[in-house]
């Protein structure tokens, strides 16, 4: 008999989404990894894009395009979300599910590595309204201070995985990702700049507010 936990119990209380269950459907099709934004947390994105009005989002990490059409879904009209993928493929079959969902005009993929297109933002004087970070994890400390930079203020910046299924908590794990994401966490909480709070469910969340 399957376990039955607080997020499967939340789940049962929604309907299906199926534009989203497709999407999870390509990423095993195409021998993607299946690490695509908990539903649960898919809707939060798109509750709080929507909530503060954002026209311009950044998400850093594409995968196969679940977050992502998470984060459209919340766009103000006329609105753009710029995501960032290291690998052309991936960004391929993100794009594709995209545009299946209907999206396709609002998003725009940039391949390579994410410290680069940022770096390239900030000296670019661009600015951003939410930011959604979902890749490597030695990188998260990096990525929060330049999404910082990048931020209009009143920007939401979020981290997903910020437990790394309990590796953060595990003194005995020592190994670089874990450290930074610990690191990430820490001044997540602590940094000046920043009102906040981490979400415990699924592998985790940071939501933060910039000041």
């Amino acid at each position: 008999m399957e376990t039955i936990t607080a997020e499967s119990y939340m789940e049962g209380l929604y309907q299906e989404d199926t534009v989203l269950a497709r999407v999870k459907e390509v990423i095993v099709a195409h021998n993607m990894p299946e690490i695509s934004i908990a539903p649960g947390y898919g809707r939060l994105l798109t509750m709080l894009v929507t909530m503060i009005g954002a026209k311009r989002v950044l998400e850093i990490g594409a995968l196969g395009g679940y977050s992502g059409i998470c984060l459209a879904r919340g766009l103000q009209a006329g609105g753009k979300l710029i995501s960032l993928e290291l690998k052309q493929e991936f960004a391929d079959v993100a794009k594709q599910n995209v545009i299946d969902a209907g999206l396709g005009e609002h998003v725009e993929y940039r391949i390579g590595e994410a410290l680069h297109h940022l770096n390239d933002l900030q000296a670019k004087g661009e600015r951003f309204d939410f930011f959604f970070i979902d890749a490597d994890k030695v990188n998260y400390p990096n990525y929060l201070e330049l999404a910082i930079q990048l931020a209009n203020p009143g920007a939401i910046i979020a981290g997903d995985n910020t437990l790394m299924r309990g590796k953060v908590v595990d003194e005995k794990q020592t190994k670089a990702s874990v450290q930074a994401m610990r690191t990430f966490n820490q001044r997540i909480a602590t940094d000046p700049r920043l009102e906040s709070t981490i979400l415990p469910a699924y592998d985790g969340l940071a939501l933060a507010r910039v000041k």
